[in-house]
């Protein structure tokens, strides 16, 4: 014993001390390796539970909507019982109906497209790219062309097109108006009997379709049903960040 104290003894200080830095050290990195696996698995996964959650707001959401939409029907009904045969009641009520239908807060029925943007199916099979998803833009772009086509009316998954709709990306959804959607998106568009020939027509059109579909594999598919209806918007209509311009001065010429 003595001499084994006595070989302790006549070890030097500085190389006891970087003995014990570097067992340290070795638990530290242990320890992060193993903090590693668990967030790896959770970035692979957690695409499908946000998916889900997305699905549920979803349905809450149209529960709602439905509600509103029932609402501004009574209304309307409560709106038009009134009308009297004066001939000024008659346009102020039909100047309504106009807005109403410029608006979105009317839905419309008739011939159209039904455009349906899946992910590629290798996302299913290896992590995947961005390209091999379908984003805001993929989207987006669907919903112009069919505008330029002559569509009256574009909704994307029953969720309507107006002015103040804008379609963002949230994670693996899109946000459109209010409403958080899950893929696939259906953009629906109600208008001329002629609309697919004039989007298939459409250059810019065919580049999309070349891009993302035949290049980076998105699934997309076409449906012409001869009866649509394109949902009325059910979001607010409240406007907190702009307001009508001045009326110009009247000129005092006369």
């Amino acid at each position: 014993m003595n001499g084994v104290g006595a070989r302790m003894r006549s070890i030097p200080t500085w190389e006891i001390t970087l003995f014990v830095a570097l067992v340290a050290l070795g638990f530290l990195i242990a320890a992060q390796v193993r903090s590693e696996m668990p967030r790896v698995q959770y970035t692979s996964q957690e695409r499908a539970p946000l998916i889900q959650t997305v699905t549920d707001l979803q349905a809450q959401q149209k529960a709602l909507k439905a509600q509103i939409l029932d609402l501004r029907s009574r209304i309307t009904k409560a709106e038009t019982g009134t009308q009297g045969s004066d001939a000024i009641a008659r346009q102020l009520n039909n100047a309504l109906f106009q807005a109403r239908l410029s608006a979105g807060l009317t839905a419309l029925q008739g011939s159209g497209l039904v455009v349906q943007l899946e992910d590629a199916l290798q996302v299913s099979q290896s992590a995947g790219g961005a390209d091999l998803l379908v984003t805001g833009r993929d989207v987006r772009t669907v919903v112009e062309e069919l505008w330029l086509a002559g569509a009256e009316a574009v909704a994307v998954n029953d969720e309507r097109v107006v002015s103040t709709t804008s379609i963002i990306d949230i994670g693996g959804s899109l946000l459109v108006n209010s409403a958080y959607l899950a893929p696939p998106y259906q953009v629906k568009a109600v208008g001329p009997a002629n609309l697919y020939a004039q989007l298939a027509a459409s250059a810019s059109w065919v580049d999309f379709v070349a891009s993302r579909a035949g290049k980076n594999g998105i699934r997309l598919a076409i449906a012409e049903p001869a009866d649509l209806v394109v949902p009325a918007y059910a979001g607010s209509v409240t406007i907190r960040y702009a307001q009508p311009p001045a009326s110009p001065a009247p000129s005092a010429n006369p």
